[in-house]
Parts: C-alpha cells; sequence; structure tokens
C-alpha cells in the first residue's frame, strides 16, 4: 500500500526539484527526504525520480504517480475538513498568507468581521510578496492564500488549488507633474509612453509582470531604469522627474502624490487579478469557510469602491 505521507513528499520534491529544498519546505532532513523516496520506489517497483544536473526530475512513472498524489492528497483534505465539522463547533487558527495591500483590503475587514460572527476562528496573517503566497500555501506553510496571477503561477485549473476570486485592481500610471501627458484630459494612452524612463518592481514581483504585459501589448518593451518593489520608492522617484511607472491603486493609498500626476491608463491588461486560495478539498473546512466568506464581503466592498 502506498503511503500518502510519501506521496506528499514526492509531491514537494517535483515542485522544488531538489531534495534539499523540498526537504527544507517539509520541515525535514534531507536524508530523511530521501529515505522515504526510496521506500515510495520500493512500494510502487518504479524509478519515479532521475537526476537533473544539479536537481531532480519526475520520471514518466514518476509523473503518473504525481498526478495520482493530487487527487489523493486533495481527499485526505476533505477528510479532515468533515473530521473537523463532525467535531464540536468552530474554534482553531487558520495562517493566512497575503501581499501587503491584500492584507489592508479584504485580510483586515476579515478580522474585524470574524470577530463577530465567528469568534472562535483566529487568524494568523504572514506577509508575503505576491508570488510566495501560493507557494507557501501548498508546502503547508499556510491555510489560506491570497495571491494574484502572476507568469509562472499554478494554472486556475490546477488540481491542487481552490480558488476564490475576490477583486481586480487597475493600475494607474504615475507621471512627473511636469511630464507633457500630466495636465491631458482623459485615460493615458500606453503607446505614447514607449520611449520614457520607467520605473516599476524587480522581476519576479507579479506587479512587474502586469507592467510588462500592458507594455508590451500597447507595442514596446518598457526601458526599466529603476527598481524598487517598495511603491513609495516609486513614487518618490517618479515625483524627482526619475521616470514613469504604474502602480496599483490602492498601494498609492497614504503616500505623498503631491509632486506627481496620477492618471488612468488605456490598458485593460494593466489590472491585477486577486484571490484566495486553499488547498483543494480544504475549502469545506469549518474554520477555513467562515474565512473565505469574510475575504469575500470584504471583496465585495472593495469592488463597489473602485
Amino acid at each position: 500500500m502506498i503511503d500518502a505521507r510519501r506521496l506528499r513528499t514526492l509531491r514537494a520534491v517535483a515542485d522544488h526539484r531538489t531534495v534539499t529544498a523540498a526537504a527544507a519546505a517539509l520541515y525535514l532532513t534531507p536524508s530523511a527526504v530521501s529515505q522515504q523516496l526510496a521506500a515510495l520506489e520500493q512500494e510502487t517497483g518504479h524509478e519515479l525520480l532521475a537526476r537533473d544536473g544539479r536537481g531532480v526530475r519526475l520520471t514518466a512513472a514518476g509523473e503518473i504517480l504525481v498526478a495520482h498524489a493530487d487527487a489523493v492528497l486533495a481527499q485526505l483534505e476533505r477528510a479532515e475538513a468533515d473530521l473537523a465539522a463532525y467535531a464540536a463547533g468552530a474554534q482553531g487558527q487558520v495562517t493566512v498568507a497575503s501581499f501587503a495591500t491584500g492584507i489592508s483590503l479584504v485580510l483586515a475587514p476579515a478580522i474585524t468581521a470574524l470577530a463577530a460572527s465567528a469568534p472562535g476562528v483566529l487568524l494568523k496573517v504572514l506577509d508575503a510578496e505576491g508570488d510566495a503566497s501560493l507557494p507557501m500555501l501548498l508546502d503547508g506553510q499556510a491555510d489560506l492564500a491570497v495571491a494574484v496571477e502572476y507568469r509562472g503561477a499554478p494554472r486556475a485549473g490546477d488540481r491542487r488549488l481552490a480558488r476564490f476570486p475576490l477583486y481586480a485592481e487597475p493600475f494607474e500610471a504615475v507621471l512627473p507633474l511636469g511630464h507633457r501627458l500630466a495636465g491631458r484630459p482623459g485615460p493615458v494612452a500606453m503607446a505614447e509612453l514607449a520611449a520614457e524612463p520607467w520605473i516599476g518592481p524587480y522581476p519576479g514581483n507579479p506587479c512587474h509582470d502586469v507592467v510588462l504585459l500592458a507594455c508590451e501589448h500597447a507595442g514596446f518593451t518598457p526601458r526599466l531604469v529603476h527598481s524598487s518593489d517598495d511603491f513609495r520608492a516609486v513614487v518618490a522617484l517618479a515625483s524627482a522627474g526619475a521616470g514613469v511607472a504604474l502602480v496599483p491603486r490602492s498601494a498609492l493609498a497614504g503616500v505623498d502624490l503631491g509632486r506627481v500626476a496620477v492618471r488612468a491608463v488605456d490598458s485593460e491588461l494593466a489590472t491585477r487579478k486577486v484571490f484566495a486560495a486553499v488547498r483543494s478539498g480544504a475549502e469545506q473546512h469549518p474554520l477555513i469557510r467562515p474565512v473565505l466568506r469574510a475575504l469575500g464581503e470584504a471583496a465585495e466592498q472593495v469592488a463597489g469602491h473602485s
């Protein structure tokens, strides 16, 4: 009989591509991971991993088993949810990983709402970059993630995850006050910013992907001169005339905008889509369910004010 714990280990190695990285994610030693994988190969009678440079890759048999592992692990999550629902009451802690503005816009209001509607549910919030919360969820470091779409993210059809759309947030152009487009009425045409020096997040930040996609759709690749993941710094650089930027609308709240012009842009791609995610099968857990409901209600308020 195949041990489900070993399936989880194989899934982690498939995600992280090295035994060492998988061990760190699972809070195990590399030798313990290697022993579990060896035992799993013995249980199945197949070689599941092959060397690939400094890492490993799944063999054809490994790919087949990982596909089944996703279904098995999701069913185990559902079993845990059913058992928890059977137990008396919903009381406990839910760990949520989210990027900063997601915390401000939906998580903080959700905490307030839960204090009234489900006082037994306590949230532990982990501030994580937009591309980090989903790996944290899949590795078991978080029970729920507030995340954004980005290149390289698990796809919408990934069977390991259950997704729940929250809100879509537009990006706005931040221009120096003296910029030729600063006072022109109507949305700024992205194509008119093609020759400008740009200020933006580092590659790997999901907001960087949004900027690239919006610019590429307008027919150019932005000349990124200055890089920062801190939008206060981005606005400060724009106010000094160092370049132009696209910034999520919520990230501009509380920032000194006295020396910049903030303008809408003509690109529908200049938007980040925010969603909540849990491991498949966990969405009916009695601790998770009220959190998802509170996040959805908070997201409705965000949409109503956008």
